[in-house]
């Protein structure tokens, strides 16, 4: 039988940090983080990665454990994350996944394995040649040929992907098609059990969103930006590209005001967590909580204890 997990979820600022740490209190877990960017260090208030008050003594995981010049792929991430994993079963302890990376953390409770091709290699590095010479179009017609299947899902904007489709081939011989059908038909690795955050009202998840924005500039997220920089991160970094970084770098470059960039990682952060909302009503299994204007965790906990017990946890 598969192991079980427990995965919370749900958009940004909708409470998956101090559910995931009640969780973990309760059933003895330890959290492993799934955020493609509180993986980086010295990234602490942009990412609202918990703080050390907020982990409340709960081992995590993931958290910290990357140096911001670096691209990690959701290969490398779901192959340490599923280290931690493994690990904490083998210490009988309740793996509690908390995270708004939707596609890592389906990544990992299937155990996806993935097709071979990395950035940085010779292939990728003459197909993004070729892409800087002939253009998008031109490797996509190519993909037509190779796996229509995919090339239908593209648009000519998803370069890497493009890149990605035709490097796989390149290298295995094989479709990215035909590697995803061939994972899709393995089981599940983990027997994953869902709590899902979200509120009644839109209005008030907006409202949450916008003030977590102002506490993270409160708290110096220009300066934090300015002390990677400093501390020799490049500007094109993909660290530097997240939500919030990306528009203080402008601050810090003089082309944006902190006025301007304060309302732009607030309407980029509605933005996300509408995508983040989206990805998730595929998902069937998700037993929702949905908050009032102000969350009640405790009774929360109540409801998401009675729901794991439901699901043979104790």
């Amino acid at each position: 039988m598969a192991p079980k997990i427990v995965c919370v979820v749900g958009p940004t600022a909708s409470g998956k940090t101090k559910m995931g740490v009640a969780i973990a209190k309760a059933f003895g877990g330890e959290v492993v983080s799934v955020d493609s960017m509180q993986i980086y260090r010295g990234m602490t208030i942009g990412t609202a990665a918990p703080t050390a008050e907020e982990m409340e003594g709960i081992p995590h995981h993931m958290i910290a454990v990357a140096d911001p010049a670096e691209s990690w792929s959701v290969a490398r991430f779901t192959e340490e994350a599923d280290r931690c994993i493994q690990d904490i079963l083998r210490r009988d302890k309740l793996p509690v996944l908390v995270g708004g990376t939707g596609l890592y953390l389906d990544a990992l409770v299937r155990g996806n394995s993935f097709a071979e091709g990395h950035a940085g290699g010779e292939i990728r590095a003459a197909l993004q040649k070729r892409m800087k010479a002939e253009g998008a179009a031109a490797l996509l017609q190519e993909l037509r040929t190779i796996d229509p299947v995919a090339a239908e899902k593209l648009h000519l904007k998803d370069e890497k992907r493009i890149l990605r489709a035709l490097e796989v081939w390149q290298e295995t011989g094989k479709t990215i098609t035909e590697h995803n059908l061939a994972t899709q038909a393995v089981p599940d690795k983990y027997d994953a059990v869902y709590i899902g955050l979200d509120f009644e009202n839109r209005d008030d998840l907006r409202a949450r969103i916008d003030r977590r924005v102002d506490i993270m500039v409160e708290q110096g997220l220009l300066q934090e930006v300015e002390a990677l920089l400093s501390a020799g991160i490049p500007a094109t970094a993909t660290s530097l590209q997240a939500i919030g970084y990306k528009q203080f770098l402008a601050v810090q470059q003089g082309t944006a005001t902190i006025e301007e960039a304060v309302e732009e990682v607030k309407l980029r952060s509605r933005q996300y967590a509408k995508r983040q909302l989206t990805w998730l009503r595929r998902n069937e299994k998700i037993h929702w909580i949905r908050w009032e204007k102000v969350p009640d965790f405790q009774a929360a906990l109540q409801k998401a204890t009675e729901i794991l017990t439901a699901e043979g946890l104790s």
